[in-house]
């Protein structure tokens, strides 16, 4: 299969490379030329586990191409994959601005039949708009068709989801569109839902609002457990244990970020709002999530006693393990309250640190989760990074200056950490 890739982020590198990986010839597109001229020589442009080799492997076989020609991309290939950015907008709504350019431009060069498929995670009925915009910029009458086939790749381990996905979600009009997508699928042995474009592009939003509120609200159960002295972990554990809950996204913490479910979430919102339909559920999942960054805080001004004045080490800056990406990363806006606050901060992100270094002013950053913790008041952990799980806990304890570990993530027994001699406060758990 022939198949176009527009827009080469995260979404649609890795959905790109996967797809030459299976044996498509691939073109990757981008109005971004400083990208593309990097990917050309085989470098990603963020990390992800597993992706640089995977584009590098198919160039060197011929199967994946880089271009910033729209017009190529559309001649060239039969199926086309939609993979722009949709940021939110001031107002929650997610902005289809690149969504429309593109469909203006490939209404404008098609010259046969094409299938155009939303991978980007798109408000309903947005389907329907980008039909319409494609035929209002097409010369001649052209037959095409629009499918809607949501990514759930999540980053840090995108290339293993695509390649291992829950099931498959496909949102078609026509047969010939159905037939396509199933063609392209094939090697795939999981489920395949096949619904209409509309069902589909619900899908993803529904999805992603619901394991947001899964995170909220075990993290509202984690200030309650604190209250009456209870563990968060074994209420997680029975609650998980039921099938009908399952275990998944019920890790207290100091709330979800990235790029999805922020965006998504008020996306989803703003879509029930214009379809006058009450979203309290919605808004109560966005506050707890804020509140949680001040719960924590809140926690370390106790631990401290207070916050200005003192040298505290943050280990891990990016949203989640496995990834670079600062979006909406909650250790970001905790670094600046602490920062306000008065605090001296150092920090160390295996992977993160020189897009931070951009975006945070007046602090130091480390070469490694130790250096980062010498002579320091307490050490912060804010990324549950593999690295910080292993740390040499008593080489940890005579380098703080004080021992004082606040834990927003829980990888830590707190009755090890005392065995260590450390001070540890984590989320929803007795402090020893």
């Amino acid at each position: 299969m022939k198949i176009g890739i527009i827009g080469s982020g995260h979404v649609g590198l890795v959905t790109g490379a996967c797809f030459a990986d299976l044996g498509n010839e691939v073109i990757c597109m981008d109005h971004d030329i400083a990208k593309i001229k990097l990917l050309k020589r085989g470098k990603a442009l963020f990390y992800e586990p597993g992706l640089r080799e995977l584009v590098q492997k198919n160039m060197s076989k011929g199967r994946i191409h880089f271009t910033t020609s729209i017009s190529d991309t559309v001649r060239f290939a039969k199926v086309i994959f939609l993979c722009v950015g949709t940021p939110p907008k001031a107002n929650g709504e997610a902005d289809l601005a690149a969504i429309q350019r593109v469909a203006e431009a490939i209404g404008r060069n098609l010259n046969g039949y094409r299938l155009i498929v939303e991978k980007s995670t798109v408000p309903v009925e947005t389907g329907s708009r980008i039909y319409k915009m494609i035929a209002e910029n097409c010369a001649r009458k052209i037959s095409f068709d629009i499918a809607s086939n949501a990514e759930f790749l999540r980053e840090g381990s995108a290339v293993k989801d695509f390649y291992s996905p829950d099931r498959i979600v496909i949102g078609v009009e026509s047969a010939k569109a159905k037939s396509l997508l199933l063609q392209i699928y094939k090697p795939f042995k999981v489920p395949i839902l096949i619904t209409d474009v509309k069902s589909a592009e619900l899908i993803k939003h529904a999805a992603n609002s619901f394991l947001a509120m899964k995170i909220s609200y075990i993290n509202l159960m984690s200030q309650i457990c604190e209250k009456v002295g209870a563990n968060v972990e074994k209420v997680a554990e029975g609650m998980g244990g039921d099938h009908r809950i399952g275990k998944a996204f019920l890790n207290a913490g100091i709330g979800f970020g990235g790029s999805c479910f922020p965006k998504d979430l008020s996306a989803f919102i703003a879509i029930t709002e214009r379809l006058q339909i009450p979203s309290d559920l919605l808004k109560v999942v966005v506050a707890i999530n804020e509140s949680q960054q001040k719960y924590f805080l809140m926690k370390a001004e106790q631990g401290l006693e207070k916050i200005k004045g003192k040298k505290i080490a943050l280990l891990g800056l990016s949203f989640k393990p496995d990834t670079d990406d600062l979006r909406n990363a909650p250790a970001m806006d905790i670094a600046e309250e602490l920062k306000a606050k008065g605090a001296r901060l150092i920090a160390y992100d295996p992977c993160a640190m020189p897009a931070a270094k951009k975006l945070l002013k007046g602090m130091q950053f480390a070469e490694n989760a130790y250096e980062a913790c010498r002579d320091a008041d307490a050490c912060f952990i804010l990324t549950e990074w593999r690295e910080f799980r292993e740390l040499d806990l008593k080489r940890l304890k005579k380098l703080l200056k004080h021992p004082i570990v606040i834990d927003g993530r829980n990888i830590y027994d707190p009755e090890l950490m005392k065995k260590n001699g450390l001070r540890y406060y984590s989320i929803g758990r007795r402090e020893v």
